[in-house]
Formats: structure tokens, sequence, C-alpha cells
């Protein structure tokens, strides 16, 4: 049985689950479309998460997919490293005033709850690996559960506890690297690559992540061994995406030469490597990627919160995080709906 009949799609489209962009209505409008339509709520508090779960409930009854943040109580609880001090001094620089969280990130658990109570069609789930119990417990509900692997071992270990398919995701995708394991982020591999190895050591469906622009490039990574593809960059400039307009703006100035559509994989915003459009903070910065000493995620993630919130409230794009792909030339200010006949018709 093809991945495309078991989650009950028409198209092999999966609209990637970005958080913090995504919204209950883009993923209704790729599901009612015939594709996968997906939530990133990873940085979602339970209570909204249900309510929104609920939403597109009530927009769409084709299947959709919530995608949740592995982190371990202790990461997503414990803030004990220091501010850089360059991070320090331009918060003096600029007058923001820091406040840090009690703790950097969301208890997984309690978001994990919310899924066990109130069962979605698909679940995915990154940046970690949940246990063979929890994958058992979903499957129960009804819920098909899909793991994110940037190294064939990632993949290999989420066929290995039971997951219906997993997201292999190249070096090419904007936004957070999804893998954990070490060689993940010291070897990044391009797609192509990771969906040949990862073919040679598992046969567990794959979806193919990273770059994916366009209906030819959904054929050519089916003709490598992926059966979907899951399309994140492209529709952060449709309607229905929930990004701001400036970050919207410099992706479509991006695309037509008015910005460069140079990206970086950088660690400077969270602390885990994540693409984006090369601007001032990541020049301003850059002799600090490599820093030993850089926080980890989610620690720096908390860390740079007031920086990008300062940014995004003064319409700077400078010093946002612009998560996109290498395929961002590519972008267009569409409709969702376009994008998506645009992509089946280059099919």
């Amino acid at each position: 049985m093809t991945l495309m009949n078991t989650l009950n799609l028409t198209y092999p489209i999966v609209q990637a689950p970005m958080a913090g962009a995504t919204t209950p209505e883009l993923a209704a409008t790729v599901s009612n479309f015939g594709g996968l339509g997906s939530l990133g709520s990873g940085t979602t508090a339970p209570d909204v998460l249900n309510k929104q779960i609920n939403t597109i409930k009530s927009l769409t009854d084709r299947p959709f997919m919530i995608n949740l943040m592995v982190l371990s109580e202790h990461d997503s609880s414990t803030l004990d490293s220091e501010i850089p001090a360059w991070l320090n001094q331009y918060y003096q620089q600029q007058n923001i005033e820091v406040a840090l969280p009690t703790r950097p990130a969301l208890n997984f658990v309690d978001q994990l709850q919310v899924l066990y109570d109130n069962p979605v069609p698909v679940a995915s789930f990154t940046f970690g690996i949940i246990s063979a119990e929890q994958v058992q417990r979903l499957q129960s509900l009804g819920t098909r559960v899909i793991g994110t692997a940037n190294h064939p071992n990632e993949a290999k270990a989420w066929a290995e506890i039971g997951a219906d398919a997993v997201c292999v995701q190249g070096v090419e995708a904007g936004g957070h690297r999804g893998g954990w394991l070490p060689q993940s982020a010291s070897d990044p591999m391009g797609l192509l690559t990771l969906i040949s190895q990862t073919r040679a050591c598992t046969d567990i469906p794959l979806i193919a992540a990273g770059g994916i622009m366009t209906g030819q490039a959904i054929k050519a990574v089916q003709t490598a061994g992926a059966e979907l593809a899951q399309i994140g960059t492209a529709f952060l400039t449709t309607d229905k995406c929930g990004i701001n307009d400036i970050y919207k703006q410099a992706l479509l100035d991006a695309s037509q030469d008015k910005r460069s559509s140079e990206t970086r994989l950088t660690r400077l915003f969270s602390g885990k490597q994540a693409r984006g459009l090369l601007n001032d903070y990541l020049r301003d910065f850059a002799h600090f990627e490599n820093a030993r000493e850089l926080p980890p995620y989610p620690q720096l993630n908390a860390m740079t919160k007031d920086l990008r919130a300062h940014a995004k409230k003064n319409l700077d794009a400078e010093y946002q995080s612009l998560w996109a792909g290498q395929g961002v030339a590519l972008v267009r200010q569409e409709r969702t709906l376009e994008l998506l006949e645009r992509l089946v018709k280059e099919m």
C-alpha cells in the first residue's frame, strides 16, 4: 500500500509544518485540495493547540498533520547558560529590555497529551525521537506517525520503533534541521544523497524535504525513491501563511533580485542549525557561529526572542530570523490554491 493511500491523499504534496508560520487555514486549504496540510505546533501552548486542532477539524474533513518538537524535560526547563556577551552588548546598545522566560521551551509531554485527548489523522515529530510505546499509543488512536531525519541512521531509528513514514530533510531545507544525531549536523547531506542512502538501509516510506519548489522537483524526488514531497518555503509567500509582512517582503525581494537570495545554515538565532536568508544579524555576528560557548537550543532561542520581537516591531528584516530554503529565488506572491494548482500542473 502506498503512502498516498495510507494517508488518503489525492496528490503527493505535504505542506511543511513551519512553527510560527503555519495557520489552521493554511493546513485546511492544502488538505481540502488533496495534499497533506500541517501545523507546526512545537511552540504552541497545549490549550491553544487543542483549539487549533478543533479549528482545522471544522474547516476540513480530510487528513491533516500536527508537528511537535521532541525535547526532554531537562532541555525544555533548563536555562543555565549565560547570555553571550555580544548579544548582551547588542541589547544594551539598542536599549532593549530583556525578559528571559522561566523555561526556554514548552513541555513536550503536555503537548503530546493533547494528541492523545484530541486525536489527529497524522502526527509528525522533529528535533528528536519518541518511544515505541508513544508511537503505538498514537497509532491505537488512529493517528499515523511520521518522524524527521537528516541522516539515514535517524530514519532507521524511526523505522525500528514502528513509525509509518519518515520525512528525510536535505541540507537545502529552510528553517530548523530536524535531526538529533551529531553526524546529521557535522556532515549535512543533500536531499538526493540522503534519499538514496536511506533507501539502502530501510524500506520505510519516505517523504522528501529540502529545496522543492516545483512540480518537476516533486517528480525528481519520487524518481529518487521518496513517495511524497514536503514543501515549505514556497508556501511562505501565499495568502494563508501567517508570517509578518516584512519577512514576506524579504522573501519576495530575494526572488526579484532586490536583495540577495543567499541563505545560510546558522545556529546564531536558536542554538540549533537552521537555514535562513542572509541578513545583517548573521553577518554582524558570523564570527560567533562556531563558538563553543554558544548556548544550546532551546536556551539561545529564548535569549534571542526579545531581539527578534524588537526587529519585528520596528519592521526590520535585518534582525529577524528569515527562515527560507535554497529554492527561495522561486517564491511567488500568490494564493495558496494557485500554488497548489501550479504544482499539480507542473507534475
